[in-house]
């Protein structure tokens, strides 16, 4: 079992390897080959892993969430993604701009916090 585990291990981190030494060439790796077992992450194909999104992605999220809180009032983070179809995790910059704006207010704490416009 530990052997099959260090086994994955390293050939998931040569694939990785392999990826970013492509990125950094510039070469295209002929897309994101998807795994048994689990999904293929929410980066952008013009994005490689661990990139910083360009600030008109940032922008372009951040006006559609904003018209998403005003158009669902009361709903959690997790529900608002699967509204608009993208993860949590890309929500949190977007998220922490508009309540730094006062473009939008929350209710609640951790994970019960609820979204709404001003």
């Amino acid at each position: 079992m530990v052997e099959a585990f260090a086994g994955e291990l390293a050939a998931l981190l040569r694939e990785s390897a392999v990826e970013t030494v492509r990125a950094a060439l510039g070469e295209s790796g002929g897309g994101r080959r998807a795994r048994a077992g689990r999904a293929v992450g929410a980066v952008s194909a013009s994005r490689t892993k661990g990139a910083k999104r360009p600030p008109q992605e940032i922008a372009k999220l951040t006006s559609r969430l904003r018209d998403y809180v005003k158009s669902h009032p009361g709903q959690r983070i997790e529900q608002i993604a699967k509204g608009m179809g993208t993860s949590t995790r890309e929500l949190n910059l977007p998220a922490k701009k508009l309540l730094s704006q006062k473009a939008i207010r929350t209710r609640g704490e951790k994970r019960a916090t609820k979204y709404f416009p001003r």
